[in-house]
């Protein structure tokens, strides 16, 4: 039986795209600046051929690539999570996800208050933990939702557990998600539900992410009408709003990612196992952590061959990423407008330098093929 294992390494970007430049973005690179750091150690990925990717001057491979490779160029106009992951399913996004740097304005507040019947606290760009630091205390006073935003297309919503349950701050969500749609679709709205005392809060493990429906056919539909397996490990489900797939399992991290996908390599299936690890972004990315950009990919690298080793005749292994995160960039805590890496192998795979695509949908194209299946959308097959 056919599979294929689809790794996105959530923001490993490998180099500035040449429009970077109108993101804020010039001369950022994620890999080249973990690089730099004492902790990284990546030789199976080196193996494979991460190191003969275009625009890989500054640190040349050795040998020659045993993996099939490419660099890729986002097509649609954003540098976010979803926009990436759409286009890697087959997904064009022509104009960029809102963001709000501002904060949301004041009739988007208005209408979901009176919507929910709770009050709104803080409507500005904030770190997570910082937020419910700031404003927990008065959130539990007075029972008004905390909502908050990123540099990234979100509207996120933390309230205490003790003072609104799950299901009603999942209903808010719900509620919010039916709202913000066309000019202020935000790419996913997220529960954040914490708990604690006052100057010792904490999130908890209920939360929850409302992304808007993909708008058009793409991989995983096609997958699934061919009676395909598809798979989602970590945030792929919320990421596609659950469209397409078959089965999902959520994550804790990367390392719970990685033994997911393990798992699923050891099952009999046909079809797609689409995994997101997510801690490079989360964890490293956006906190300009070097170092821990930089464990986070060796740990993966020494989980690589245990992996390729439990790949079956016809299956294959593909390893690349959303965007960039460049962890030394500090104008910015955003995303970075960055190429991305593609790189293939299993038994029946030949190695081969594809160059530089023109769309992170020649990944998915590529999956489609693998099954004999013509893409719905404008990507290109690799193999």
């Amino acid at each position: 039986m056919k599979r294929i294992f689809l790794i996105v390494l959530d923001s490993v970007g490998v180099g500035a795209m040449p429009d970077a430049a109108a993101y804020g973005d010039a001369g950022t690179n994620t890999i080249k600046a973990v690089s730099g750091s004492p902790y990284f150690d990546v030789p199976n990925l080196a193996r494979l051929g991460l190191f003969h990717l275009d625009g890989m001057d500054w640190h040349p491979g050795s040998g020659r690539a045993e993996g099939r490779i490419a660099r890729m160029k986002e097509a649609s106009r954003g540098k976010d999570t979803t926009t990436g992951h759409w286009e890697i399913a087959g997904i064009y996004s022509a104009r960029p996800m809102p963001t709000y740097p501002e904060g949301f304005p004041e009739e988007v507040i208005r209408r979901f208050s009176e919507a929910v019947g709770r009050g709104v606290l803080c409507n500005r760009p904030y770190s997570g933990t910082d937020v419910i630091r700031d404003y927990g205390d008065e959130h539990v006073r007075t029972g008004n939702l905390i909502v908050y935003t990123s540099a990234d297309s979100v509207f996120q919503i933390a309230a205490h557990e003790a003072v609104v349950p799950a299901s009603e701050l999942y209903r808010c969500c719900e509620i919010a998600r039916a709202q913000l749609q066309g000019e202020h679709g935000v790419g996913r709205v997220i529960a954040r539900p914490f708990a604690g005392e006052s100057g010792h809060y904490y999130r908890t493990a209920g939360r929850h992410d409302y992304s808007l429906l993909p708008p058009s056919v793409d991989m995983l539909d096609q997958l699934k009408e061919a009676g395909k397996a598809v798979i989602g490990v970590g945030k792929i489900r919320d990421i596609f709003a659950g469209k397409g797939l078959t089965e999902s399992v959520t994550t804790n991290g990367n390392e719970d990612g990685i033994e997911k996908t393990i798992g699923y390599l050891k099952k009999d299936f046909e079809g797609l196992c689409f995994v997101n690890l997510v801690d490079y972004d989360m964890l490293y990315g956006h906190r300009r952590d070097v170092d821990g950009y930089a464990r986070a990919l060796t740990d993966f690298d020494r989980r690589l061959p245990e992996m390729l080793a439990l790949l079956g005749p016809e299956d294959a292994l593909m390893i690349t990423a959303d965007h960039g995160c460049d962890p030394s960039y500090l104008k910015t805590t955003d995303h970075t407008r960055e190429y991305t890496p593609f790189l293939m192998t299993g038994p029946g795979v030949e190695p081969a330098n594809l160059g530089t695509r023109e769309t992170f949908a020649d990944i998915g194209a590529t999956v489609l093929d693998w099954f004999g299946i013509r893409p719905a959308f404008a990507g290109k097959s690799m193999l």
